[in-house]
């Protein structure tokens, strides 16, 4: 009898390691053949050498990379109601969206059942889906409710850790931080969401893709997240049978001694999209440094971040009338607008020895610690911190500021710039008590000048009078301005990287750029990860790639609702090459880099294709297919990489090997180092039902000449014409230009192909 794939893992387990040394935490069988390990690093190498093991990976942990984004992304005019005439009530129906994440909240609205008029069926046998709702502690009997459809969560590699908290990481599908249910929330909250916190409103909330189901996979726990239980979390996810997959979390480095395109992670994806599967990965948080995303492989959509032009301004009105600007989502301070109060410098408010004031370290002017001050100077008063040495060093904390702040009954805080320092970066925060965060220097240096006309000191310099006042106005109200979207200072760049030397790889990365800036989604009370801010509330801002990807999840969703048929890479095709490089005024898209306030023209490195168009991406014309085997020739392709290697870590042979790693079928072209000349092909499937003809047109990346051949086509429904791109090196630049190819249609289909080209020497 033959033996099972398990049954072979435990012999080479035991045949090689001694006993006690080890513990297997999984046995991967369906998508990888492989297992998980907890043992040490000289066993590890044992293990790398035994007979039947090709390869050993070590698990170097993963990390965590809407009340208006619908509207902002024209969903609910131009989207939705091509779903079905009543709009959200059908988006993302019968779509099972799967989310490895940190798990979910199952009594939060978002996640609802329970809308009588337009009840969510139970009957799943239509949904060619097979999931399973795992109980335990939070996460009761009844947590799956049609909305819910199915819940695990995947622990073996987090408990096998010293780092795991058995009090703090709740062993069930149930999300004690709040990242989880923010992602599944902006991919498919239900619609219409009030968004209430601390009794303020700030509108109704949405998901892309209202109507889909929901699967959790919770893989990552407040103290640790390690890759086996993301893996295992895949895995399952595939087994399943979901139809997108959401993946806000990853590697946050690339793999030591493989190929990025061969570490475990990618392909864990690869063979998701082998299944079918359509994934979304976050492009990561490390930006703006070059080749810093940590999504490389050409088989997932990673995605970067960028603003609304919805932000939330607070101000500090000073006696004299003077107001100034800031950031700070709290009320105002007590008897606005006709009522001002007491402004204390906190090294002015220092607790004294004596008569002898203390020492005065930067933990007093940062406001971090209660006994540093008198309370009889600061209980009522707005007090002046500043951003000094702890904040830049990533030591102090807005949390301490709060909890000094209550503690001591201060009025408000105002936390004000450092010329020292400079301007610093500053994201709305929920506050329950008032207070504002003041980023620029200019502003800050205006607000001591005047504290200093009105404070009158002895000669030794002591306070004897404060006579500075100020009051903290409403920052909770939103405003609808400036030009959007720019790409966020924090979203990961390209170019994308083949391995740990920083070797490059001719795909484009990121794919597309979405909302990730200042992003409402559904909370978790515990709030795990941060209770200060959060704990408690049902609702959170958050920024990150994280909060981009689901919205690329959610439309995906939708463009697989409207067409079912479609196979994942028409999907991401369609996203892509609807994209737009401009913003809201019509210029090219910016990008914030290292200077805060500082903006530059984006590249194709900042923002892949492009922003996301949902209303273009539902109805492309013409989309790139690409397949599996498409998949293992561009593997088999790439420099150092032999087809053992290949073979081992896919399980296929390298039967047919691209001319070039660029001549992947894909919706963009990126070329690492284009010497003479390059023919590459790209096959453009029309997806409409109509005849149309196509006009081409190029513009070259600085240092080429591209031409295409044929330059213009008329193709019938269904049919695929191949077109053949020729790049002629006419300066050698040594440095990445940008172009694009653009074919526009006779309906009206607009299809563009990002170019991305380093020229070098012969």
């Amino acid at each position: 009898m033959a033996k099972t794939i398990e049954e072979i893992h435990e012999e080479i387990l035991e045949n090689t390691l001694e006993k006690g040394t080890y513990t297997k935490l999984y046995s991967f069988k369906h998508i990888i053949n492989g297992l998980a390990v907890s043992t040490t690093p000289s066993q590890a190498k044992k293990l790398k050498n035994a007979k039947g093991v090709k390869a050993v990976e070590e698990d170097k942990g993963v990390k965590l990379m809407t009340t208006y984004t619908p509207d902002f992304l024209e969903l609910p005019p131009q989207v939705w109601p091509k779903i079905s005439n009543q709009g959200d009530r059908r988006a993302g129906e019968d779509i099972v969206i799967g989310f490895v994440d940190t798990g979910i909240n199952p009594t939060h609205p978002s996640f609802a059942a329970l809308d009588l008029t337009n009840p969510y069926s139970t009957n799943l046998s239509h949904l060619n889906f097979s999931g399973d709702c795992e109980t335990g502690p939070l996460f009761p009997v009844g947590s799956c409710n049609g909305k819910i459809i199915s819940a695990r969560f995947f622990s073996a590699g987090a408990r096998a850790s010293v780092a795991f908290n058995g009090s703090l990481n709740i062993l069930s599908p149930f999300d004690a931080s709040g990242h989880g249910s923010h992602v599944a929330s902006i991919a498919a909250g239900n619609s219409g969401v009030p968004v209430i916190v601390d009794g303020f409103s700030y509108g109704r909330a949405s998901g892309m893709a209202p109507r889909a189901r929901i699967a959790v996979y919770k893989a990552i726990y407040p103290s640790i997240g390690t890759l086996v239980d993301v893996i295992a979390a895949i895995d399952q996810a595939i087994i399943d049978g979901v139809d997108v997959l959401t993946l806000s979390v990853g590697p946050d480095k690339p793999p030591v001694d493989k190929p990025t395109v061969l570490g475990i992670f990618d392909l864990a994806m690869l063979l998701a999209r082998k299944a079918g599967v359509i994934v979304v990965q976050a492009a990561g948080n490390h930006g703006p440094f070059p080749s810093s995303v940590v999504s490389y492989s050409p088989w997932v959509i990673g995605v970067a971040a960028g603003s609304t032009d919805r932000s939330y301004p607070a101000s500090l009105i000073l006696d004299g009338g003077q107001t100034i600007q800031g950031v700070g989502l709290s009320g105002p301070t007590l008897g606005a607008p006709f009522v001002r109060h007491r402004l204390v410098l906190a090294k002015d408010a220092v607790r004294t020895n004596g008569s002898v004031p203390r020492t005065l370290t930067g933990d007093v002017e940062e406001c971090q610690r209660p006994d540093n001050f008198d309370p009889t100077k600061v209980l009522g008063s707005l007090v002046i911190c500043t951003f000094s040495e702890g904040f830049f060093n990533q030591i102090s904390t807005i949390r301490a500021i709060t909890q000094t702040a209550t503690t001591l009954g201060f009025m408000g805080f105002i936390l004000i710039a450092n010329p020292n320092f400079g301007d610093y970066v500053a994201e709305p925060t929920i506050f329950s008590s008032p207070g504002i965060l003041i980023p620029r220097v200019l502003d800050s240096q205006l607000i001591l000048r005047y504290y200093e006309e009105k404070t009158y000191r002895d000669k030794g310099g002591m306070v004897t009078k404060f006579g500075a006042q100020a009051r903290i106005g409403e920052g909770r109200n939103s405003v609808f301005a400036g030009d959007a979207p720019v790409v966020s200072r924090f979203s990961s760049r390209g170019p994308a990287v083949i391995d740990a030397n920083q070797n490059l790889l001719d795909v484009l990365k990121p794919d597309i750029l979405a909302p990730g800036h200042q992003i409402w989604g559904a909370w978790s009370l515990p709030s795990a990860f941060d209770p200060t801010f959060t704990a408690g509330r049902s609702f959170a801002i958050l920024s990150g790639t994280s909060m981009a990807a689901p919205h690329i999840v959610g439309i995906a969703a939708l463009i697989k609702q409207i067409n079912p048929s479609w196979t994942p890479a028409m999907i991401a095709s369609a996203i892509s090459t609807t994209a737009t490089g401009y913003d809201s005024s019509g210029e090219v898209l910016s990008a914030e880099s290292y200077e805060i306030g500082e903006l530059f023209p984006s590249n194709h490195f900042d923002h892949g294709a492009g922003h996301v168009n949902p209303a273009r991406a539902i109805d492309p014309g013409l989309v790139l297919p690409t397949g599996f085997k498409d998949y293992i020739s561009f593997l088999c392709s790439l420099p150092n990489i032999n087809p053992v290697t290949v073979r081992s870590a896919t399980g296929a042979w390298c039967t047919t090997k691209l001319s070039h790693p660029a001549n992947l079928n894909h919706p963009s072209v990126t070329i690492s180092a284009l010497k003479g000349s390059l023919v590459l092909r790209r096959s453009f499937q029309n997806v409409s039902n109509k005849t149309e003809r196509y006009i081409g047109s190029v513009l070259p990346p600085n240092g080429t000449s591209v031409r295409l051949s044929p330059p213009w086509f008329t193709i019938t429904a269904h049919r695929i014409q191949d077109v053949d791109i020729e790049f002629n090196v006419t300066e050698v630049l040594n440095q990445f230009t940008f172009g694009e190819i653009v074919l526009t249609g006779s309906l009206n289909h607009i299809v563009r192909i990002p170019l991305t080209v380093k020229t070098i020497p012969v």
